[in-house]
């Protein structure tokens, strides 16, 4: 079987997210199971700054955009164990300082990937090789089913490939202008109904009413994009597409996070060896300048975007609450202008138990993890979630909002029983988010052998990829033996 990942984003070529991190790390997995996987992504600026080894294998392949006739040229390149990246050139579109743009995005985000959505069909039609599976993950791949279902007389070679489309994250749905559908060259009588959304272009939605078959990253996510307040306007069509939707949840790749293991914190630690946890803790509070008195009172960590979606609304009304608790916080991040300003001014005026560094810095995110003592993720809402799950391996205990994939990984704690991996609150309000951490700090305060036990409970969690992967070849086989 020979499945073809399509994506805008693939680690290490092109990355600005969770997406990438699945993209590389998900057809390894699959590779281990005996499926081939290829993946196909623009070439972007940065991966040809990157000094990647690029191989020409298609020069001037001809495809038609709009009333335009253009010409790509198709590169590749060889990821780990082997596997094949194709990367598709147009430096009209993809030769650009960043992957999307910032905050809105390029003006001309829909053009450049319905232009990518054509190469990687015209590549399709005209390579020698031949794919079962066209994966497709999120929007700007979501016009790749459109065209093989309505256009299927048109590609001779690819009309018996199937499709899955992954939902990531469907607050994302690549919602345009009208006046871009011609750039398409598909039928008029496609985009109503089946494109058209409140008068615009939904590329997401014409991926999940053509698809074969749907995923999204982790189980409860599945559930809850079928109602009102996580489907985005999309709702009451996944309902009635909920026969072909399944909720599979995310791996994440433990030769990276593992504290075992891991080259950026200042000592490897195991749940049978918990010294080097303490000396973490104090090698972050040295990098972030706090007193070490906190050795003994709590850290709580947070990395993340500084958006809506992530909980910082419900976060900043009660971070003077937790300082007047005896806690420290230490926060990395980058997002929205209005989040940073106000963590600035709390920062300022609680430096010696606030720290807080705006930007993404990779070795201080894994500082964090493991050297923190509790992680926030109170997301609004939460596709799957990684951070939560590599907190969990380095026994840092996260304290979540009952939502998507933090549903499906964390265990509220049970004090009784001493049951748990973490901290959970149902009700997305400041209270019940601080009623958690007012939870997690009593645990950690006056419980100091339950806590040793569910720290303990939550380094046994195993979140690899070989049980998702295992799902994902079963839909394969579904799709193609049932032909959906």
């Amino acid at each position: 079987m020979e499945v073809l990942f399509v994506s805008p984003e693939v680690a290490p070529l092109a990355k600005t997210g969770g997406l990438a991190d699945v993209c590389s790390s998900l057809p390894l997995a699959l590779a281990k199971l005996g499926i081939k996987v290829d993946i196909i992504l623009p070439l972007y600026r940065c991966i040809k700054e990157g000094n990647f080894p690029l191989e020409l294998v298609v020069k001037d392949l001809p495809l038609t955009f709009g009333w335009r006739n253009l010409k790509t040229n198709i590169y590749q390149t060889k990821l780990e164990k082997g596997i094949r990246a194709f990367l598709i050139e147009c430096d009209e579109f993809f030769d650009r300082s960043s992957l999307y743009g910032k905050d809105n995005g390029y003006f001309d985000n829909g053009e450049r990937f319905i232009f990518f959505t054509k190469a990687v069909l015209a590549f399709g039609e005209n390579f020698e090789e031949y794919w079962d599976i066209f994966h497709c993950h999120e929007w700007q791949t979501a016009l790749v089913p459109v065209y093989l279902k309505t256009l299927s007389a048109f590609y001779h070679k690819l009309c018996s490939v199937k499709t899955i489309l992954t939902l990531h994250n469907l607050g994302y749905q690549g919602v345009f202008p009208p006046e871009i559908f011609p750039f398409t060259n598909l039928p008029s009588e496609i985009f109503y109904p089946n494109l058209e959304f409140w008068g615009q272009i939904n590329f997401l939605k014409g991926g999940i009413i053509f698809s074969d078959f749907l995923t999204t990253v982790s189980p409860t996510y599945a559930q809850e994009i079928q109602t009102l307040e996580y489907g985005f306007g999309l709702d009451g069509l996944l309902r009635t597409q909920a026969h072909k939707l399944k909720g599979i949840l995310n791996g994440v790749d433990y030769s990276e996070w593992n504290p075992e293991t891991d080259p950026y914190i200042a000592t490897h630690y195991s749940t049978f060896d918990l010294k080097g946890k303490e000396i973490c803790k104090q090698d972050l509070l040295k990098t972030c300048g706090l007193p070490l008195e906190f050795m003994g009172r709590p850290i709580l960590g947070m990395v993340t975007r500084l958006a809506e979606q992530k909980g910082i609304d419900i976060l900043l009304p009660i971070i003077e609450k937790i300082i007047r608790k005896g806690g420290a916080l230490v926060i990395l991040g980058d997002g929205e202008k209005r989040y940073k300003d106000a963590l600035k001014s709390i920062a300022a005026c609680c430096s010696n138990q606030m720290f807080l560094k705006i930007g993404f810095d990779n070795i201080l995110a894994h500082k964090i993890i493991a050297g923190a003592d509790m992680f926030l993720m109170p997301s609004r809402y939460e596709a799957c979630g990684l951070t939560q799950i590599y907190s969990l391996k380095y026994g840092t205990l996260p304290i979540v909002h009952h939502t998507g994939g933090l549903a499906d990984t964390v265990e509220d704690a049970d004090l009784e029983k001493a049951q748990g991996n973490g901290f959970k609150f149902y009700s997305y309000t400041p209270q019940a988010f601080f009623e958690a951490i007012e939870k997690a700090l009593f645990c950690f305060e006056q419980k100091k052998e339950l806590w040793l036990k569910l720290i303990q409970q939550a380094m046994a969690c195993d979140f690899s990829w070989e049980k998702s992967a295992q799902e994902y070849v079963s839909l394969y086989e579904e799709i193609l033996k049932n032909n959906h």
